[in-house]
C-alpha cells in the first residue's frame, strides 16, 4: 500500500458516501465506526455501514455491507472502493472483508481514507489478499450470474408432488 498524491486520488462520490456511510454506523460496543462505498462496473454506487451486535459474531462490517448491497441489486462486480475510519493512517478492511471483496473484484481500486480526508492510502483487491482463495473457474461460472428473472424455480416442487414424498 502506499500513500497517494493528488493524481490517485479517490474518487470524490465514493468518499462522501462512504462518509455518509461512517456517520450511520451502529457501533455502540467498540465505537470505531466504518463507513464504505464502491462502484459497480457500470457506475452504480453502493455504500454501507459496520453494524455491530450484542453477539459479537454477528456484526457485521462495512465492506461486507456494501457488497451485500450491492449483490442483492444484482450486481457482481466493481472497480473501485472507499473505506472511511476516523483513524490516521486510515484503517484497512479485515481479513474476512478482504476475502469477500476479492469475490467480487481481486483487481478493483481501494482507497483507505481518514475521515478529514487528510490521510489516504491507495491499493488493491489483490494487494490487500494476495493468493486469495478461489473456486475452480467452472465452478464460479455456473453460479456467479444473477438470474434473468425474478420468476421463482418451482422445477423441485412438481418433482416431490409426482412422487408423492410431500408431507
Amino acid at each position: 500500500m502506499s500513500a497517494t498524491g493528488h493524481a490517485d486520488a479517490p474518487p470524490a462520490a465514493l468518499v462522501d458516501a462512504a462518509t455518509e456511510a461512517w456517520r450511520n454506523a451502529y457501533a455502540p460496543y467498540s465505537g470505531f465506526r466504518v463507513g464504505a462505498a464502491l462502484r459497480t462496473v457500470d457506475g452504480r454506487v453502493f455504500a454501507g455501514a459496520n453494524v455491530e451486535n450484542a453477539s459479537y459474531g454477528l456484526a457485521r462490517c462495512a465492506e461486507q455491507s456494501a457488497i451485500q448491497a450491492m449483490a442483492s441489486a444484482g450486481e457482481r462486480r466493481f472497480d473501485a472502493l472507499v473505506v472511511v475510519t476516523d483513524t490516521a493512517p486510515p484503517a484497512a478492511p479485515c481479513g474476512a472483508c478482504r476475502q469477500v471483496l476479492s469475490e467480487f473484484s481481486d483487481q478493483a481500486r481501494v482507497w483507505l481514507v481518514s475521515l478529514d480526508g487528510a490521510a489516504v492510502v491507495a491499493t488493491t483487491v489483490a494487494a490487500l489478499l494476495p493468493g486469495a482463495f478461489t473456486l475452480p473457474p467452472r465452478t464460479l461460472a455456473a453460479n456467479s450470474a444473477a438470474p434473468a428473472t425474478a420468476a421463482a424455480d418451482t422445477s423441485s416442487d412438481d418433482a416431490v408432488e409426482e412422487s408423492g414424498d410431500r408431507p
